[in-house]
C-alpha cells in the first residue's frame, strides 16, 4: 500500500491511471493543477507522485525542483510524444523514471511497482519512532521495550498513520484501507473505537494524545513529538 499523489490535468487520463493502480490496495490523491499538487503535497505527503510536465497553471520540472529541495520522494514524470528535452530536463532536475504519452496502464504500473520497491527496500518494514518500535512484518509492536499486543484492525490502522506521519488521513481513507473497501456495513462509529482502543494502548494518556492526533471535521495524522 501506498499513498500515490497524480497529477495530470487530463481527468479521464488522471482517472484511467487511478483505476489501473487500485489493484495495488494504494490510496490516492488526484490533482489536476501545480495549485493542487503543491497543497496536496503539503498536507498528504505522498510515498510516490506521478508528474505530468504540461499543466495549464506551469511547469512540473518547476514543481519538482521545489520538492528536490527537502525531499527525495520517487516522481515519475509523463510526458507527451517522446519529448526528449522534457526527459532530459525531468531526469536532470530529479526525475526517478519517466513514461512517454500515450502509455500503456501496464507499464505504468510496473514502473511504479518498482519505484515503491525501492522505497520499501530502503525503509523496510521496521520503524522506530523515539519509544515506539514497530515491525509490521513479524506483527511485533513495543514501547520502551515492553511488547503491545494490536488486533489486526489496529495494525493496519497505525500502519497507515505511522507511513503517512505528517499528513492528514481523512475518516473515509481510513476506513477504505481498513476494511479493504468493504464498507458497506461499516460506519464511522468502528473507526473511532479502533482509534480509541489504539490509543488506550499507545498512548500515555489516551484523553490528551500526543501521537494519534485528531484533525477536527476530517480524520487524523500521526504526530512524532
Amino acid at each position: 500500500m501506498a499513498n500515490i499523489l497524480i497529477v495530470e490535468d487530463d481527468k479521464k487520463l488522471n482517472d484511467g491511471i487511478c483505476l489501473a493502480l487500485k489493484s495495488g490496495g494504494h490510496i490516492f490523491c488526484q490533482c489536476r493543477n501545480l495549485r493542487q499538487a503543491r497543497d496536496a503535497w503539503k498536507t498528504q505527503r505522498p510515498d510516490l507522485i506521478l508528474l505530468d510536465v504540461n499543466l495549464p497553471d506551469g511547469s512540473g520540472i518547476d514543481f519538482l525542483k521545489e520538492l528536490r529541495a527537502d525531499s527525495q520522494v520517487p516522481v515519475i514524470i509523463l510526458t507527451a510524444n517522446n519529448m526528449e528535452l522534457d526527459i532530459v530536463t525531468g531526469l536532470e532536475s530529479g526525475a526517478d523514471d519517466y513514461i512517454t504519452k500515450p502509455f500503456s496502464l501496464m507499464v505504468l504500473r510496473a514502473r511504479v511497482d518498482v519505484q515503491l520497491r525501492k522505497k520499501q527496500k530502503d525503509h523496510g518494514d521496521r520503524k522506530t519512532l523515539g519509544e515506539f518500535a514497530f515491525d509490521f512484518e513479524a506483527m511485533r509492536f513495543a514501547k520502551n521495550g515492553m511488547p503491545i499486543e494490536l488486533s489486526k484492525t489496529e495494525q493496519k490502522l497505525l500502519r497507515l498513520l505511522v507511513e503517512n506521519r505528517g499528513a492528514t488521513m481523512s475518516r473515509g481513507m481510513l476506513i477504505d484501507w481498513v476494511w479493504d473497501g468493504d464498507t458497506e456495513f461499516v460506519d464511522e462509529h468502528a473507526l473511532t473505537v479502533s482509534i480509541k482502543r489504539l490509543r488506550d494502548k499507545l498512548e500515555d494518556d489516551s484523553s490528551h494524545p500526543r501521537h494519534i492526533k485528531t484533525v477536527y471535521g476530517i480524520g487524523y495524522t500521526w504526530a512524532d513529538n
